[in-house]
């Protein structure tokens, strides 16, 4: 089922996901609802808070034909991305290299924004699965940034954060219009 998306302005955005205790039906369906939601979106990645939900629950799915390259390793190999798409992460922890990349981002809860942002140039996550396991991965490209961007929402944080002051500062109108029409 495709779920409305929520926009810039609506204070769920700003909420600390809660921790997931277990896996349950209930979460499947939810996690499933947000993979159709983020392709029908045309985005990579969703999170729970941005169809109105405070939890510790992101998806994201990285094209196999998008322009952006990736990269993948689980347990220090590199693995083929396409057989690990879609990702649900849920109670996610995530480690950052110092060394910062910067590139565009933008956001399903801000249309038609687009601005710089650096992000770790690689990501380590441990992640519980729909299978009720642990997981972990490392990850690079437009999947690291993915990463790095759905586990600030899932704590609250948003993209326009992250923006270097002057870039964001450039985009002040279509923001404050963007949060206007939340309100």
């Amino acid at each position: 089922m495709i779920l409305p998306i929520i926009k810039y302005g609506n204070p769920v955005l700003r909420r600390k996901g809660s921790i997931i205790p277990k896996i349950n039906a209930e979460i499947r369906q939810l996690a499933a609802d947000m993979i159709e939601t983020m392709h029908d979106a045309e985005g990579v990645g969703l999170a729970a808070q941005q169809i109105g939900k405070a939890l510790q629950l992101a998806v994201i799915d990285i094209p196999a034909d998008i322009e952006r390259p990736s990269r993948l390793w689980i347990d220090g190999k590199e693995a083929e991305i396409q057989e690990h798409m879609p990702l649900v992460l849920i109670n996610p922890e995530i480690s950052i290299t110092k060394k910062k990349e910067t590139g565009s981002e933008g956001c399903l809860s801000f249309p038609g924004i687009i601005g710089d942002v650096a992000r770790g140039y690689r990501v380590s996550v441990k992640h519980l699965g729909l299978d009720g396991k642990i997981h972990g991965f490392d990850a690079a490209g437009l999947l690291g940034r993915a990463v790095q961007h759905e586990v600030d929402h899932l704590n609250g944080v948003l993209f326009i954060d992250r923006m270097d002051p002057v870039e964001r500062a450039t985009l002040k109108n279509e923001i404050e219009s963007l949060k206007a029409s939340a309100d």
